[in-house]
């Protein structure tokens, strides 16, 4: 009886960790569409509402239907946004707008750190952040991290350099690495392989990968390419 009910524990935990892999990312992807429709309906809501408000029609004032025409109005908003910026005139119309937000204290500092960040994973892959490994959490272990800029030591003038070393599963969770640039590997990796292995926990990724070749020479082989005119 007992190895009757051992197989039988054991077919269903195979079986549910097979329908988690499987179903996982399905849920995953879902909960990113979920939040990103809903910011889009929450801002072009109160403007719709609106609209039913001036014309009490029936149909307007479907919950379902003002959500719909909500998202629409603020992808539309977004693009003729972007439409405007590309332009001269809108664009020398937004440099005006960002050095005014520049001259406010707090609001400053968020915004020129997440316009830096918005722009850094929008970059062309030329001109992405290098994929590098460090030692981390201890000596020979390593992690993979993001070589975002170098810097000197004010002090022995050593080259230091600036590593993001994002969590498994959770990326977006991150600790910053500040160490000499002698510590730091070149793994050759995209950004896109690098991505897959941290959010797979290391199950899809490429078949090799550089860990035990020398460090970085100098400081000009680790500064990623600056972005091309």
């Amino acid at each position: 009886m007992r190895p009757v009910l051992a197989r039988a524990l054991r077919g269903l935990q195979h079986n549910l960790l097979a329908g988690i892999i499987t179903v996982g990312p399905l849920f995953v992807t879902y909960l990113i569409f979920s939040f990103l429709l809903g910011a889009l309906a929450k801002a072009g809501l109160p403007v719709v509402q609106l609209f039913a408000a001036i014309f009490p029609e029936n149909w307007l004032n479907q919950p379902w239907l003002q959500s719909i025409l909500a998202i629409v109005l603020t992808l539309a908003v977004l693009y003729v946004v972007g439409r405007v910026t590309s332009l001269v005139i809108g664009r020398q119309a937004f440099d005006l707008f960002e050095a005014v937000l520049e001259r406010l204290p707090f609001v400053a500092k968020i915004y020129t750190s997440v316009r830096q960040l918005l722009d850094t994973m929008m970059a062309k892959k030329e001109t992405s952040q290098r994929v590098v490994l460090v030692d981390f959490p201890i000596p020979g272990q390593k992690s993979i991290g993001f070589l975002t800029r170098t810097l000197t030591d004010s002090t022995t003038g050593e080259v230091l350099a600036a590593v993001l070393v994002p969590c498994a599963i959770n990326p977006t969770s991150a600790f910053l690495q500040i160490l000499p640039i002698g510590r730091v590997t070149d793994t050759g990796m995209s950004m896109e392989q690098a991505m897959s292995m941290l959010m797979t926990g290391g199950a899809v990724g490429p078949e090799s990968i550089r860990f035990s070749r020398p460090a970085f020479e100098t400081a000009k082989d680790a500064t990623p390419p600056a972005p091309s005119a």
